[in-house]
């Protein structure tokens, strides 16, 4: 898959702003500080299109990106550990529980996990909901290149075993580690 053209197409706030069209949907999902703004960027081949932030809990908007023209790469508010008010936490809360009951045609769910860690309880919370809506999700372990290849070689073979779910390991500093999950988005949009 080559990506042509990428347009922010819209950051929503409140359930009302959610996009309700037809257009195929793959969305990005993971705790605060996983990384997703930089593997977004990596995929699209844009260097600041998703806004990066050393400060976690950056993200409290769903932010959809339409790629040539065709589909939309969906940036989810983080979870987890976050430095938000409870009242942004709890609009972010209500933003997400509508967005999964309301959106249609979505085709892929990127599941992203920190690869020092593998799953913790809020990533395995947030997955519960998502796997009862019988979604497609692939696991991404971001910041593989933090662990020696031994260590994420284990924690990759564990994670799969374990959980019984395909994980592709990613690092921003490694060319063409995007490679994997652009065919996997081709082949989510072909299903």
């Amino acid at each position: 898959m080559k990506i042509n053209k990428t347009e922010l197409t819209k950051t929503v706030f409140v359930p009302k702003e959610i996009i309700l069209d037809p257009i195929p949907k793959i969305l990005f999902i993971g705790r605060s500080n996983v990384g997703k703004s930089t593997l977004i960027n990596k995929v699209i081949k844009r260097k600041q299109m998703a806004k990066t932030s050393s400060r976690p809990g950056k993200t409290i908007s769903i932010n959809y990106y339409l790629i040539n023209d065709e589909f939309y790469l969906v940036d989810l508010p983080g979870y987890g550990y976050s430095k938000i008010s409870k009242t942004d936490q709890a609009r972010v809360n209500k933003l997400m529980d509508a967005f999964f009951n309301i959106t249609n045609n979505i085709k892929l769910v990127f599941s992203l996990i920190d690869s020092r860690h593998g799953y913790l309880k809020s990533d395995m919370q947030a997955l519960s909901s998502i796997l009862e809506k019988n979604l497609r999700i692939l696991t991404i372990f971001t910041k593989s290149d933090k662990l020696s290849n031994s260590v994420l070689k284990n924690q990759l073979k564990n994670q799969q075993t374990t959980y019984g779910l395909k994980v592709i390991p990613f690092s921003a500093k490694y060319e063409n580690s995007e490679f994997e999950i652009l065919e996997s988005i081709e082949k989510g949009l072909e299903e």
